[in-house]
């Protein structure tokens, strides 16, 4: 016999047992709503970038902001003696944590940023000095907002990430050769412009036109371009959970 009201080893087990389960079933809900929070907040982030990039291009003769003007002045953020000041892109002012990315806590390949996570369409959108076309010309002048064709279509800022941590600059990726239209990088610099898939296998885009989504199409397979080139590979496009808009250079190209 037991007392009134008492447990016995064997039931307080058994209500153990129940609890443990309970949890387990609730864990991946949990966690699920937890990176579905992350990226909410990770699309918000995204359509600010564009939204001030529209702003950037109604006082620049509509000219998207240029990816780069050095190494120390970048869309983002530039460097100057007095510490890490909002870059190109914000017209001076902005709170730079709308630059963090809530779901990536790697590195970025500029060690002085205070916030990573986001790349910008430097292969078609935003140029920048020392960027080379296919034909080697200078590549140095940005898009137009009012020029960007299938702006729904064409990638404006995203999750950046590759095998090191984060690179600012992202990529299409084909070399279209013989052309003077895209950027002429080699397979390295290319393959460091891929986008992470890191929402639950999915990256989020900002596209040309404001609107910004969670993609799930991911390409990292061989791939040429129109003159039989191999422009990136699976081992070029390194980095699990990494990888290209889309299979060419659709996704990035606003100009067909």
């Amino acid at each position: 016999m037991r007392a009134c009201g008492g447990f016995t080893l064997v039931e307080l087990l058994v209500v153990i047992g129940i609890i443990a389960v309970l949890i387990a079933l609730l864990l991946p809900a949990l966690n699920a709503a937890r990176e579905q929070s992350k990226s909410i907040k990770c699309l918000s982030n995204l359509r600010s970038l564009a939204q001030a990039a529209f702003m950037y291009a109604g006082q620049n003769k509509g000219y998207f902001p240029i990816s780069h003007n050095s190494l120390i002045d970048e869309w983002d953020f530039t460097q100057s003696p007095s510490g890490i000041l909002p870059g190109i892109l914000w017209l001076g002012s902005t709170n730079l944590a709308v630059e963090q990315c809530p779901s990536y806590d790697a590195h970025s390949t500029t060690t002085s940023d205070p916030y990573t996570g986001y790349n910008y369409n430097t292969s078609y959108i935003g140029g920048g000095v020392n960027e080379v076309t296919p034909l080697g010309n200078p590549h140095v002048s940005p898009a137009k907002l009012g020029s960007v064709h299938r702006s729904s279509e064409v990638a404006l800022f995203g999750d950046g990430q590759y095998t090191s941590g984060t690179d600012k600059y992202m990529r299409a990726p084909l070399t279209m050769s013989k052309t003077d239209i895209g950027d002429g990088v080699g397979l390295a610099t290319r393959a460091a412009g891929t986008q992470g898939y890191r929402h639950m296998n999915r990256t989020n885009v900002c596209y040309c036109d404001g609107h910004a989504e969670s993609v799930t199409d991911r390409y990292t397979a061989t791939g040429t371009d129109t003159n039989g080139t191999i422009s990136y590979s699976s081992a070029n496009a390194a980095g699990a959970g990494t990888g290209f808009l889309s299979a060419d250079n659709s996704a990035y190209d606003g100009n067909h």
